[in-house]
């Protein structure tokens, strides 16, 4: 609670402290002394979480009142409107909802209004229109959903207008720019319901420094208007609906320090850029050229080279193709984007050091092998060059050379030989991707060492990585699946050395990198068990040891890793049963475990015997081979003694004449005395019948 009585008081400043509660409360002796003298009231940076009071009505003689950075709630009350003497009213971010009141298109005075970061809806306020000292309003960040009236392009004093990130829907033209002559900085970004309908003849009143009009819909071609604005230092119309080639009067702009015409259709070649170059002592903080995601082709102009204060070139996912002008080393570039195009030839090497912190020339159609000294980009982070046809080793010193690397991918090349030990010098190192390559040999052991897998070091270096996280997509592949990562990219934290031909067991050091979420080792030659201690990998949500030569148990700790989601160790010898338990639980598939012969419990339909009543299958073949020769014996006994009497008797029936005839004579008899029994037993059985 604020109280205040001194008539001579006539600024109030309280910013940057721990206020909080309700800002005036009922009983605050204000005298009529105070609320005349009272010019400034900043309130700014605290923590007032009220509604803003109707008692701020009464200090009419207020010039400027800041409350911004604090949670006032509900709707801004119209004793606002009272204060005719105020010029200047900040009440960004905070929690205010509800409409913008009219009532603000009275305060004649008001040549700054800044109203960003709130919950305001609806649409900007006719009444605004009225403000004719208005030198700034900035509007941005709320839920504004309706129009921008045409009475906006009556304020001829607008210096500034800042609408973006909101849901502003309708058509501007030319009638909301009438009369603003003063106009410099436009910024309606992120409203893409919003349609700008200009004719091209039309010629504006101002001249911009900056427009932004980042997703906003543009009918069909470059902007036209856009001829006379001979003092743009920032030109951003990313995700314009902009198709067609480039106008050629654009190359004959001067100066643009920041342009930014991505992810549209634009066509043709680069060849009608405007100038970006000779800004050596020009007092802008940003120098980038944005053309990603666009269907440009041809060669890259070696004209780009004399941009010398050029930081960020992203000419990313268009159609270019030739070969990388060695000259475009030599500039002053932090980033370099040249992915996903058709270039061809090898990778040129700088003429000296480079500047570079982030080189993206993934899938491309480069090839050639890769200089085996590589310290000209000494202060690398992010080092991708994916999908392209470059073979050979990997430069043997790469790790000394750039120790600074947090992101290394070479993923699908023709890279042969060893994983080069010096890797392990990148103590920052938190993406390393070879896979689908023609690696072997074993996993360093000296892996260990990648400080960055095992906890979140606070660092310079990576405080220097995270600024240029922000520039550009890297692709990986987990939980089976390939994806882009662009605003988390920071926190994936990924091995993959997949679909090589790699060779030995998996080192226990490896169950060190506490950090790593992703660990892909499938498709190699890898031996041995899983290591016992995979379950200190406590952050791992995917891991993937498919498609090896492991054999033993499933060890386990693996059921401590509670955040696992995608598991696959098919294809492997593995024996034993499942561990259960915990997170291995919630993995039901039973193909991520096919193709082990031994390995038995859920989810597996084969189920795993106790102990003690396991089948003793092993001993038992033992015992019967041991009595195998016993057997083979016997059975041979048998036939030759059967053999021998069979011989004998035969024998003797040849040879002897008179013991053939008695043996015929013997048999007759029995015969004679069979059929008589049999003859008797007939004929009684026969008179029984007739009998009954």
């Amino acid at each position: 609670m604020l109280e205040y009585g001194d008539s001579a008081t006539s600024e109030l400043i309280l910013s940057g402290n721990i206020l909080e509660g309700e800002m005036i409360g009922p009983t605050t002796n204000i005298s009529e002394c105070s609320q005349n003298a009272l010019e400034i009231l900043y309130l700014d940076h605290n923590g007032f979480n009220c509604s803003i009071p109707e008692s701020l009505g009464r200090f009419i003689n207020l010039r400027g009142l800041d409350l911004s950075f604090n949670e006032f709630k509900h709707v801004i009350h119209q004793a606002l409107g009272k204060l005719r003497s105020l010029q200047r009213l900040d009440l960004s971010y905070n929690q205010l909802d509800n409409f913008i009141p009219e009532s603000l298109g009275r305060l004649i005075a008001l040549t700054e209004l800044f109203l960003k970061s709130n919950r305001f809806t609806g649409p900007v306020p006719v009444s605004l229109g009225q403000l004719s000292s208005l030198r700034v309003l900035s509007l941005s960040s709320n839920l504004l959903d309706g129009t921008i009236p045409n009475s906006i392009g009556q304020l001829t004093k607008l210096y500034l207008l800042d609408v973006s990130n909101n849901s502003l829907q309708g058509v501007v033209s030319e009638d909301h720019f009438a009369n603003l002559s003063m106009l410099k900085y436009l910024n309606a970004d992120y409203n893409n319901k919003l349609l700008f309908s200009i004719s091209r003849e039309w010629i504006p009143p101002f001249e911009l420094k900056v427009a932004r009009l980042s997703s906003c819909k543009i009918e069909d071609e470059f902007p036209q208007w856009f001829r006379t604005q001979r003092k743009l230092k920032e030109l951003v119309l990313t995700n314009a609906s902009i198709f067609g080639p480039l106008p050629t009067w654009l190359h004959l702009l001067p100066i643009i320090h920041y342009l930014d015409l991505s992810h549209n259709k634009l066509t043709g070649s680069v060849t009608n850029l405007p100038s970006l170059y000779e800004v050596r002592y020009a007092k802008y903080s940003r120098h980038g050229l944005h053309l990603q995601d666009n269907l440009f082709s041809g060669l890259i102009p070696k004209w780009l080279c004399k941009m010398k204060d050029l930081e960020v070139l992203d000419l990313s996912r268009n159609k270019l193709t030739g070969k990388i002008p060695k000259c475009l080393w030599n500039l002053s570039l932090k980033v370099m984007l040249l992915s996903s195009n058709m270039l061809s030839g090898v990778i040129p090497s700088p003429l000296g050091y480079s500047s570079l912190d982030w080189l993206q020339l993934n899938d491309n159609n480069l090839s050639g092998e890769l200089p085996q000294d590589l310290g000209y980009f000494e202060g690398l982070v992010v080092l991708d060059l994916g999908e392209n046809k470059i073979s050979g080793n990997i430069p043997e010193r790469i790790g000394e050379n750039i120790s600074s690397l947090i992101i290394l991918r070479l993923h699908k090349n023709n890279f042969t030989g060893r994983i080069p030990r010096s890797l392990c010098e990148c103590f920052y190192l938190q993406l390393l991707d070879l896979a689908h390559n023609n690696l072997t040999g074993p996993i360093p052991h000296c892996f260990r060492e990648f400080g960055a897998m095992k906890e979140n070091p606070s660092n310079d270096r990576i405080q220097k990585g995270g600024f240029v996280f922000s520039s550009g997509n890297i692709m990986q592949v987990l939980k089976g699946q390939a994806l882009e990562y662009k605003k988390t990219l920071e926190f994936v934290k990924n091995m993959d050395l997949s679909c090589n031909q790699l060779v030995g067991e998996i080192p226990e050091a490896l169950t060190t990198l506490e950090a790593l979420v992703g660990l892909n080792l499938s498709y190699n030659h890898f031996s041995g068990g899983i290591p016992k201690n995979i379950g200190n990998m406590k952050s791992l949500f995917s891991l993937d040891l498919s498609a090896n030569k492991l054999t033993g148990m499933i060890p386990p700790s693996m059921a401590a890793l509670n955040f696992l989601s995608y598991l696959n160790l098919s294809h492997n010898n593995l024996s034993g049963q499942i561990p259960t338990g915990n997170q291995l639980q919630t993995l039901t598939d039973p193909s991520i475990y096919a193709y082990n012969a031994y390995l038995c419990g859920r989810p597996l339909p084969k189920e795993c015997f106790p102990q003690e009543k396991r089948p003793t299958t092993t001993s038992k073949n033992k015992h019967e081979n041991g009595n195998e020769p016993k057997k083979v014996w016997f059975y041979l006994n048998i036939m030759s003694g059967f053999a021998t009497g069979f011989c004998g008797i035969i024998g003797v029936l040849v040879f002897k004449k008179q013991w053939r005839h008695k043996l015929f004579m013997f048999s007759e008899v029995v015969m004679d005395m069979i059929y008589v029994a049999v003859a008797i037993r007939v004929l009684k059985v026969k008179r029984a019948r007739v009998a009954a």
